[in-house]
């Protein structure tokens, strides 16, 4: 495709074609020619709006910036909608790419039972590889919505999952023949196969019920980043054991062979929460089958204390993903 906006029967049948996820608050959704949605909600309803753009993959790069949207969505304690959607593509780009991109998006789409309510696709030598930035809207009742500066002295820290799922799944993909070389097959498959996991959408939901009163999905900067910002936020202090933080040994392995640090990989698929009662939110996670582990709690100073092993290091401010060692 040359460089410019794509062309009508592009966009028709490569784009609009491939969005099929409908909700009933659209009342003005994805065409032609279109520069706005509109969304009709409840009077006790609040919209709540989440901004994303996925740059540091190719692969996947339609399915996981739906999932990224919505898993911030669900740190608020919102139920996501719909999603605007800016592709921007490198000049000469082939259709089967776009329409690709498109395929993803709207089984991501279907899964999380949203819609695509509007956006923008272009072919542009800004880019020199596929960027997607997406924009969702969701809605929360008024009085339930939950913020990362929730947190309160004396609080339980929770983690859904393991850390380092995101980070784990998008090298795998991106270096899988080059570890193949080091690791067995269905090894490599299995860090494949963790962006099963990559969702927070149903951990949001469920933590929200049971009491919580801060949840942050945990992206850039990994677990490391995510307790920095709750902290920051929240301005509590921390305790935490570095030895409970869930992590899986693929992660494991994979950082080893990389040399990386996983307390600071990207780690979407796995939220951070503080709680009151957080035996009460563990619980009713895992009884949906979901896994947390109560890792420390928040303190009334300014301190972020991490415990391992004896001895006591100190969070420093986040610093740039352990992922870009890797692929930049």
């Amino acid at each position: 495709m040359e460089i410019g906006k794509v062309p009508e029967s592009v966009l028709k049948r490569s784009v609009l074609k491939q969005l099929k996820t409908k909700r009933e608050e659209v009342i003005l959704g994805s065409g032609v020619g279109e520069d706005c949605g509109a969304l009709e909600l409840k009077e006790d309803e609040i919209f709540v709006v989440s901004t994303d753009p996925i740059t540091g993959t190719a692969k996947e790069i339609g399915n996981l910036s739906v999932l990224i949207t919505v898993n911030d969505l669900a740190s608020s304690g919102a139920e996501a909608i719909g999603i605007l959607l800016t592709v921007l593509l490198p000049d000469q780009t082939k259709e089967k790419v776009l329409r690709e991109i498109m395929e993803q998006v709207n089984a991501a789409c279907d899964s999380a039972g949203i819609q695509v309510i509007g956006g923008h696709t272009e072919v542009t030598a800004a880019v020199n590889q596929p960027l997607v930035s997406v924009t969702g809207i969701g809605k929360v009742k008024k009085g339930r919505l939950i913020s990362t500066a929730g947190a309160r002295p004396g609080m339980d820290l929770i983690v859904t999952k393991w850390i380092g799922i995101e980070g784990t799944t998008i090298i795998a993909r991106e270096k899988e023949e080059e570890l193949r070389q080091v690791f067995p097959e269905a090894y490599v498959k299995s860090m494949c196969d963790m962006s099963e996991y990559l969702s927070v959408q149903k951990d949001g939901v469920i933590a929200a019920a049971a009491g919580a009163a801060a949840m942050h999905d945990i992206t850039e900067g990994g677990v490391f980043g995510a307790l920095w910002e709750v902290s920051s936020a929240s301005g509590v202090g921390l305790d935490v054991d570095l030895s409970r933080i869930p992590i899986r040994q693929e992660t494991v392995e994979l950082c080893d062979h990389y040399k990386l640090n996983p307390y600071g990989l990207i780690s979407s698929g796995s939220m951070l929460i503080a709680a009151e009662n957080g035996l009460k939110v563990v619980r009713a996670l895992e009884e949906a089958g979901i896994s947390a582990t109560i890792i420390g709690r928040t303190t009334s100073g300014r301190e972020k204390a991490i415990h391992y092993d004896g001895q006591i290091r100190y969070l420093e401010q986040p610093k740039t993903d352990e992922f870009h060692k890797v692929l930049g």
